[in-house]
């Protein structure tokens, strides 16, 4: 039996490679055609750019389940669906975009649909003077310094198969400057539609974002899928902060339940900055997000917390790292998860102290709350710690609804549905709750209250 189970095992793992190597050459044909559309109207450090890439995700190809870092997220499903660029846009009307965009307040909007900017439906609003807000196929001629000193320096993708892939695909994306002594008072919005109409498309969206020294932003980064289509979003937003600068930054992840979505997130430092992020994310058949940040310079403070809510068969990844390199560092993390019907949930963070990064203080915590039996969740927080004077905790929870107090509300008069929904809010609001801005925190609770209210069949009167 043992023998049987082995050839069997070794079978499987041969045919998934076979399936990963066959992805990995269709991707690189998409890849060919692309560099004849686009060579001659882009620059060519970023053709060079391009290339490299391609060369790595070519070498790295699809990790497996093999990969420590990719134990229980499997691209086996992926690695089967040929995805065609998506090289035109849809025609959606405002009127389609109206609801999704009416909670925004009258901030910058840049909106993206299927991976290019849409100038119909974005929103460029007198700016401070010296700041910069665009796309990045209408920024490169005009603005290419900014973007050759950041563009492909934090993210990269010599060991990242999703990063090469997003680079050797880069055509647009957003492109945000904050300017030295800056505060922007109102939130910034960047929007990626997919609309792909029946047809397995992807997009490779990039995002740059930098704020100057002592600046003070909040933008918002919405993923959006419009119908419950097939589709792939592949995502990199890399993200630097200046000296005495602060930024609040937010994802919300609304994809289609049937869609495949990755994101990178990377992040760089400098003294005396503060980034948070908050996060929330339903959509996607298959989604993972993944966060680095880079605590560069003395006295960096990093807030990272989020909310993933998945039912059915959804598959929802989470993997964060910090990296504390000099003294004096703060970083908390709350991460939790809401996981119902068969859905599964990874999250794997790290907190790496290097050894000149004494009187660090760094926690990290995840809570997670499984609503049925065959719910399942994997997490494994983690310390790699090198400095020895540092304060330093991470934990991680998970079980269910508790009993006794659903049973305390129905006593009242409260439905079983209902009881189990204002329970399942009260558990994923925490986070949400400690978000400082009001339009931004009504959005994101309306939205855990409209999935809780879907998921656990009860009315929307969370």
């Amino acid at each position: 039996m043992r023998s049987t189970s082995n050839v069997e095992r070794v079978a499987g793992d041969y045919r998934r490679m076979k399936e990963v190597q066959t992805a990995t050459d269709l991707y690189r044909t998409e890849f060919l055609q692309f560099e004849r559309e686009v060579c001659r109207i882009t620059p060519g450090w970023v053709q060079e750019l391009r290339q490299a890439a391609m060369a790595c995700f070519t070498d790295v190809g699809f990790p497996t389940t093999h990969d420590e870092a990719w134990r229980h997220t499997s691209l086996a499903s992926l690695s089967e669906r040929p995805f065609q660029l998506a090289r035109n846009l849809c025609d959606i009307s405002k009127t389609e975009l109206k609801p999704v965009m009416s909670w925004m307040g009258a901030g910058c909007r840049l909106v993206f649909v299927n991976g290019s900017f849409s100038p119909l439906h974005s929103s460029l609003l007198p700016l401070p003077r010296g700041m910069i807000a665009g796309s990045i196929a209408g920024t490169l001629g005009d603005e290419s310094s900014l973007l050759r000193s950041h563009l492909g320096r934090y993210a990269r993708g010599e060991d990242h198969a999703f990063v090469a892939l997003n680079t050797a695909f880069l055509n647009d994306g957003a492109v945000l400057y904050i300017p030295p002594n800056t505060v922007v008072e109102e939130p910034l919005y960047i929007l990626f539609v997919s609309s792909p109409n029946g047809k397995a498309t992807m997009s490779h969206p990039r995002s740059v974002i930098v704020a100057g020294p002592h600046s003070r932003a909040m933008i918002v980064e919405s993923y959006l899928g419009l119908q419950e289509d097939l589709y792939l979003t592949n995502a990199v937003t890399e993200v630097v902060l200046a000296e005495n600068a602060a930024l609040d930054h937010y994802v919300l992840q609304q994809e289609s339940t049937a869609a495949f979505h990755f994101l990178t997130l990377a992040v760089h430092q400098s003294r005396h900055s503060t980034f948070t992020s908050h996060s929330l994310a339903t959509g996607g058949a298959l989604a993972r997000s993944e966060i680095h940040c880079e605590l560069a310079d003395e006295g960096t403070t990093c807030i990272l917390r989020g909310v993933s809510a998945a039912a059915d068969r959804q598959h929802l990844d989470t993997q964060t790292q910090i990296d504390h390199a000099k003294p004096h560092g703060t970083s908390q993390q709350l991460y939790k998860s809401i996981l119902g019907g068969r859905a599964i949930g990874v999250f794997n963070g790290k907190i790496l102290v290097r050894q000149d990064a004494q009187k660090t203080d760094a926690r990290q915590t995840n809570s997670n709350l499984l609503l049925s039996e065959d719910a399942l969740i994997h997490t494994k927080p983690q310390l790699e710690i090198f400095a020895d004077d540092v304060n330093c905790a991470h934990g991680a929870t998970v079980g269910r609804l508790d009993e006794e107090a659903v049973f305390y509300l129905r006593s009242r008069g409260i439905g079983l549905e209902a009881a189990r929904g204002m329970m399942t809010y009260a558990f994923g609001s925490e986070t949400i709750n400690l978000v400082t801005n009001e339009v931004i925190r009504d959005r994101l609770a309306e939205l855990l209250a409209q999935w809780i209210s879907q998921t656990c069949g009860r009315s929307s009167s969370l």
